[in-house]
């Protein structure tokens, strides 16, 4: 999958809250929520297409590539930008200045257990 950038994620999320969605439905949101202008829109859409991340069909516009798919690429990338793909390196840099809730560190244990019962 290419590249999305920050402008293309945001218009992904109310394109998976409201999908499939007529694409002047789409301009209303956008504008209502992203400040843009219908030209705006329509260029995100065409982007979109052009990198099989949406359809627009007959003005309906729905996603080809799902949150968590997109979440997951995201998250990769940061990972590798910020720690050279070293979990423990990026976990101590964003835990650093936080504190966390007796839920959100059972979460995160949890995730480590998951992780570590998969097979490779």
């Amino acid at each position: 999958m290419e590249k999305i950038f920050e402008s293309e994620y945001r218009f992904l999320c109310i394109l998976w809250e409201n999908e499939p969605v007529a694409s002047p439905k789409l301009v209303q949101l956008c504008s209502e929520q992203l400040g843009w202008k219908k030209s705006t829109t329509y260029t995100v859409i065409k982007k979109l297409s052009d990198k099989g991340i949406v359809k627009n069909e007959n003005t309906i516009v729905s996603s080809l590539a799902r949150k968590d798919e997109v979440d997951r690429q995201e998250s990769e990338e940061l990972l590798q930008r910020t720690s050279r793909g070293h979990i423990p390196t990026f976990l101590a840099a964003f835990l650093r200045d936080r504190r966390l809730s007796r839920e959100e560190a059972d979460d995160i244990r949890r995730l480590i257990d998951e992780a570590e019962e998969r097979e490779p």
